[in-house]
């Protein structure tokens, strides 16, 4: 079976788990922790790293730290991860959904003022599948209004905005480093700031809220937040193969590009012209005019051996998340869209394959 997703590991992420595990310091204390905190941090432009267990906590750290409670409303787009939508319910804040934009699929930046209220406190955005933000719009409205700007970068490691990296433009951002990641740490994640006050917030939050000059002591209830010695170890050394990485990532979407734009009823993923996609997943549309539905074409490629994924569903129509109102555009993609294997290790046999496979239908 062609994985969608796996990660790339090697020798030298062998070598530091092992100095890790020989140093005696395999949980939230050792060398490689502060390591790659500065490393990926310096990587993205910004000042301050943050390692968390996982993206998920990343996001709720980050909104705990910019004080987001109960009344405050947030503004997130519906096509994403339920796991930013949860973050936000762990804070007892209100969501508030945006529609996709329907060229680069992220948030709409056109659609946002008109969901500000006086209880906004908050923007966040997803760079979905590895497409940045429109950030300057986004961050024009955030500063006019007075809101706080996060940015949930989790699956766009390398991506870049004007030439500028995301996860350097938020209050705060956050990745993570799931093991389908662009660089993983098995779990774990990561927020970024500029700000020296919300960094050490974040810190301290993240260890149980326990003081820096007390020892056991709390003035603040906290969580248990930290990343181990073990998977830093591991981050340490993917954050130096991530250019090689995002490089394999859009040499793979290129040949998808050049041998599927021809295909009728096959929607290629778009770059703005002010962006660089890092595609952590190549993501196509399935359009009506296709031979298949795009179930039958997942259903189709994994006959033939090759894992696909359907994108998310927005998050408004989910149980949890109910809304009446419609997104269309979130909507429509969610219908017709399909994840195509785009692991960095995917050799150029398995992807011609993929590609014979949706062009002889």
């Amino acid at each position: 079976m062609i994985p969608v997703a796996e990660p790339s590991l090697g020798k030298e992420e062998l070598k530091n788990v092992i100095k890790a595990i020989k140093s005696g310091w395999i949980s939230s204390k050792g060398e490689f922790i502060e390591e790659f905190e500065t490393k990926f941090a310096e990587y993205c432009g910004v000042k301050y790293g943050v390692a968390t267990s996982n993206g998920t906590v990343a996001l709720h750290l980050a909104l705990k730290a910019l004080s987001i409670g109960k009344g405050d409303e947030v503004i997130l787009p519906t096509l994403t991860f339920i796991a930013t939508a949860n973050a936000v319910s762990y804070c007892g804040a209100k969501h508030v959904f945006v529609d996709s934009h329907p060229y680069y699929w992220c948030i709409d930046p056109a659609k946002i003022e008109e969901k500000i209220t006086e209880n906004t406190k908050a923007i966040i955005t997803v760079h979905l599948y590895g497409h940045p933000c429109d950030m300057d719009w986004i961050m024009d409205i955030a500063e006019d209004r007075g809101l706080y700007l996060v940015e949930d970068a989790a699956e766009a490691h390398g991506a870049e905005y004007k030439g500028k990296k995301v996860g350097s433009f938020g209050d705060i951002s956050c990745f993570s480093f799931y093991g389908n990641k662009i660089i993983t740490t098995g779990e774990g994640g990561m927020c970024l700031t500029n700000d020296g006050e919300l960094y050490k917030k974040m810190i301290t939050l993240r260890d149980h809220g326990m003081s820096k000059e007390r020892k056991y002591w709390h003035d603040v209830i906290g969580f248990n937040y930290r990343m181990t010695n073990i998977q830093a170890a591991i981050g340490s050394a993917q954050v130096e193969k991530l250019d090689v990485f995002v490089k394999k990532k859009r040499e793979i979407a290129e040949i998808y590009n050049s041998f599927l734009r021809d295909i009728k009823g096959i929607t290629l993923p778009r770059e703005a012209k002010w962006a660089k996609n890092v595609y952590w997943m190549y993501s196509i549309l399935v359009e009506d005019n296709f031979a298949l539905t795009r179930d039958e074409l997942m259903v189709k490629l994994r006959e033939n051996d090759a894992d696909s994924r359907p994108f998310f569903y927005p998050v408004h129509v989910q149980p949890p998340y109910k809304r009446s109102e419609k997104m269309p555009v979130a909507e429509f993609l969610a219908d017709r869209g399909i994840n195509l294997p785009s692991a960095v290790t995917l050799k150029r046999e398995n992807i011609e394959k993929i590609i014979r496979i949706i062009d002889s239908l």
